[in-house]
């Protein structure tokens, strides 16, 4: 407190007015008002030099406090319920430490999410990047034409899968980097359906696998068919969202399955019921499917787990929700729903 140029001044101009006044009571009133002012003056001194140090301290220990701060040791509470400036000043400090905390764990969990996706992503990258190299190495020495064009086929396989991996993780980037704006549109339900299926179409036949669509309009005020329900949505991210799950459900269904899509139109929100007849997901994985990289115990070999984590950040974005539900061994069915009203 000593150490403060402006503190020591106020003492001496204090201390030296303090003697005028004295002096002069003493000239005009005598020794009982020199005596009087001289206590009154020195009295009034005294409790400003207390009352100042008092706010110095504080002041100190608020310096501690940031330095434990920055230091980044456990720093103690600072709040009281005192009202003043200083009082307010402390419960802006201790706001702004605390979002400084909140976002150094966020950053911290931040790099563990990080550590971990990227030990992910190597390991999916290595198996198909191992098989191709000793595809590459047996193509060196191999005359065999039968054998050459099936190890050229397995690269390309290997290839096709990295490519899709690669692509998928590109695109689950953009929309973390919040790179990626969705733009809502009108489109009706039959377009976006077809749409998604086109691509599947040869494989389901192949696999012999029927499919079925039904539309139907709970809460229409109007004349218009069921198969008429517009859909507000980013249409090529929710067909890419839409498209990942039938592609989860046609692979875990045998030849001669069945997989069926229902459109429904109610109050609160439109939905597209997604619904398989494979071989279900066991009720304790249900929890994590749409975890990245997560695979549960009926995922099929080739399965990477970012392809249902990619629908749900597409989905999720645009104020939607995809709720599952199945039974192992009988199917699983998904339910994406694009609210009306977002509250």
């Amino acid at each position: 407190m000593l150490k403060n140029k402006d503190f020591k001044i106020l003492i001496i101009a204090a201390a030296v007015f303090t003697v005028a006044a004295s002096v002069c009571g003493y000239v005009i009133c005598g020794i009982a008002a020199f005596i009087l002012l001289m206590l009154l003056g020195f009295g009034l001194l005294w409790v400003f030099a207390i009352l100042t140090k008092r706010r110095y301290d504080d002041i100190d220990a608020l310096n501690s406090y940031l330095v434990n701060v920055l230091a980044g040791d456990e720093a103690p509470g600072i709040l009281d319920q005192e009202e003043g400036e200083l009082s307010l000043l402390k419960t802006n400090i201790y706001k702004a430490t605390s979002t400084l905390n909140y976002q150094k764990e966020l950053l911290s969990k931040d790099k563990v999410a990080l550590a971990g996706a990227i030990a992910d992503i190597s390991h999916q990258l290595k198996t198909p990047l191992t098989s191709m190299i000793v595809m590459n190495d047996l193509l060196k020495t191999e005359d065999d034409k039968e054998k050459r064009v099936q190890f050229l086929q397995t690269q390309s396989n290997q290839l096709n899968r990295m490519n899709w991996l690669i692509q998928t993780l590109l695109k689950l980037s953009k929309i973390d980097a919040g790179t990626i704006t969705m733009k809502p549109e009108e489109v009706k339900a039959e377009a976006l359906i077809q749409e998604v299926i086109k691509p599947f179409e040869i494989q389901m036949e192949l696999k012999n696998i029927s499919y079925s669509c039904k539309y139907s309009a709970d809460s229409r005020y109007d004349n218009a068919p069921a198969n008429d329900i517009d859909i507000k949505c980013d249409i090529n991210w929710t067909v890419e969202a839409l498209q990942n799950i039938v592609k989860n459900c046609i692979e875990h269904m045998d030849d001669g399955g069945a997989l069926s899509i229902n459109v429904n139109d109610t109050n609160i929100y439109k939905e597209i019921s997604i619904e398989d007849s494979g071989c279900g997901i066991a009720e304790e994985d249900l929890p994590h499917i749409f975890e990245r990289f997560y695979k549960g115990k009926n995922a099929g070999k080739d399965s990477v787990g970012i392809g249902l984590a990619l629908a749900k950040t597409i989905i999720t974005g645009q104020h939607g929700d995809i709720i599952v539900e199945s039974t192992e061994g009988e199917g699983t069915r998904f339910s994406v729903r694009f609210y009306k009203t977002i509250i």
